[in-house]
């Protein structure tokens, strides 16, 4: 039952911060039983980690982003956020929220056992 729906600006300019929300459905964020991540696809290229969250607050990041990158969950509307700051045209992807099972710094795509529908976010001037 648990579904996720991916939120936010389809357009941000370079240099600023992006910032999506993951709403979930059917289940809190905070039972512990999954972990939270951002994932993305830039056009033409694979999917790309960008983190994870789990229940309890902590986050991994992917080490190519990390200093721009904030994951935070917001337990009373059961949501969690990506925010990117620093952007340019390079981020320019349709983004996906997902759960997977497992919290850690390591996860593959297998792993992922919920995905949202995905949002595109270009970043242009």
């Amino acid at each position: 039952q648990v579904q996720l729906q991916e939120s936010g600006p389809g357009l941000v300019k370079p240099s600023q911060t992006l910032s999506l929300t993951c709403t979930v459905s059917g289940g809190p964020i905070t039972a512990g039983n999954y972990a939270w991540s951002w994932i993305r696809q830039p056009p033409g290229k694979g999917l790309e980690w960008m983190g994870v969250i789990a229940y309890d607050g902590s986050t991994y990041y992917n080490p190519s982003h990390k200093s721009r990158t904030s994951i935070s969950g917001d337990t009373s509307k059961n949501e969690f956020s990506l925010q990117l700051s620093s952007v340019t045209p390079e981020d320019t992807a349709v983004y996906y929220c997902a759960a997977a099972r497992r919290y850690s710094a390591t996860l593959v795509v297998q792993e992922y056992v919920h995905w949202g529908q995905g949002t595109q976010v270009t970043v242009s001037s």
